[in-house]
């Protein structure tokens, strides 16, 4: 699980998420090494942030710690702390596990 971080997507914001995303793969599952130039964008991560309400006065469905599915080119590419991050609203997940 992350830790927390002292940035938080602000309310009012239709629930913006902050992702961590996963490593891209480094093998195909036949072993074969992926080159840097060849890896897909990862579109799986883990929220590490969420605003705590909308502008509507709803609360978010996920939460802190949920692994999510979202789109290839979802979210707005972020760097904090020296770590990368997306920003995207909760209504571009598609799924969480």
């Amino acid at each position: 699980m992350a830790k927390k971080l002292a940035i938080s997507p602000i309310a009012g914001t239709k629930n913006r998420v902050f992702v961590k995303p996963a490593p891209a793969e480094e093998k195909t599952s036949g072993g074969i090494i992926i080159p840097d130039t060849a890896k897909e964008k990862p579109q799986r991560g883990e929220v590490v942030a969420i605003s705590d309400i909308d502008e509507d006065g709803k609360k978010p469905v996920i939460k802190v710690g949920d692994v999510v599915l979202y789109g290839k080119y979802s979210g707005t590419e972020i760097s904090f702390e020296g770590q990368d991050f997306l920003s995207m609203r909760e209504s571009d997940i598609i799924a969480k596990f």
